[in-house]
């Protein structure tokens, strides 16, 4: 039986030797995080810059609250090959008009009452959805949300996103069984600024994860 292998996203990213050592460690995804409010923010020529250096195994992810949907074809006009990650308060219609053909993204912001299988049916147009913790604002602050809030049998691909670290995916991978898992301040020494080692670490706890999985 093939082993099953969890896509690794690393977002947040702001400079060129953190995206080269994202790639190094072994990320499926790079995300780029195009919200003013941020402090995780980069520019749309800026992100396509750093897109740049990644290699064709490795998929641009421009993250985007509540936008215009010409500011998505502009910036999909800057990173062709990108996901576009809505994280915001989109409708399903607002998320396929801005994206059009490209590949997308919906966040969930976990809390109680949230019935998340009806809202992938909602969604289900999204290639994944990306479950975060819900905190004031938007984006999960890097903390973690109770992962039994997570139904049986969502119909989508979900992204574990919130909070994670080294230490804690291994975890998040055994009990919610993603189909990725997304992280940004778990890997982190300053906003913003990547630590190789830690992200080095967090892949290779994804891959021992892996090895142990027997779904």
């Amino acid at each position: 039986m093939k082993r099953l292998r969890t896509l690794i996203k690393i977002c947040g990213l702001t400079r060129e030797a953190d995206v080269d050592a994202a790639v190094q460690a072994g990320a499926d995804y790079v995300g780029f995080v195009h919200y003013p409010p941020s402090p995780r923010h980069v520019e749309l020529d800026r992100a396509a810059e750093l897109a740049a250096r990644l290699p064709d195994a490795v998929t641009p992810v421009l993250l985007v609250v509540n936008p215009q949907a010409g500011l998505v074809r502009a910036g999909l006009a800057r990173l062709p090959r990108a996901v576009v990650q809505f994280h915001g308060d989109e409708t399903p219609e607002q998320c396929q008009t801005a994206a059009q053909q490209h590949a997308f993204w919906r966040a969930a912001r976990m809390r109680p009452g949230l019935d998340l299988l009806n809202f992938a049916l909602a969604f289900q147009q999204a290639q994944a959805i990306l479950l975060d913790a819900h905190v004031e604002g938007y984006g999960g602050a890097g903390k973690s949300f109770d992962w039994s809030l997570i139904p049986a049998g969502v119909p989508a691909r979900l992204v574990l996103s919130g909070g994670l670290n080294p230490a804690n995916v291994t975890d998040g991978i055994h009990r919610v069984r993603p189909w990725a898992v997304d992280v940004s301040s778990g890997v982190e020494v300053a906003k913003g600024i990547k630590d190789a080692g830690l992200m080095k670490d967090f892949c290779e706890a994804v891959r021992a994860a892996d090895a142990r999985r027997d779904d």
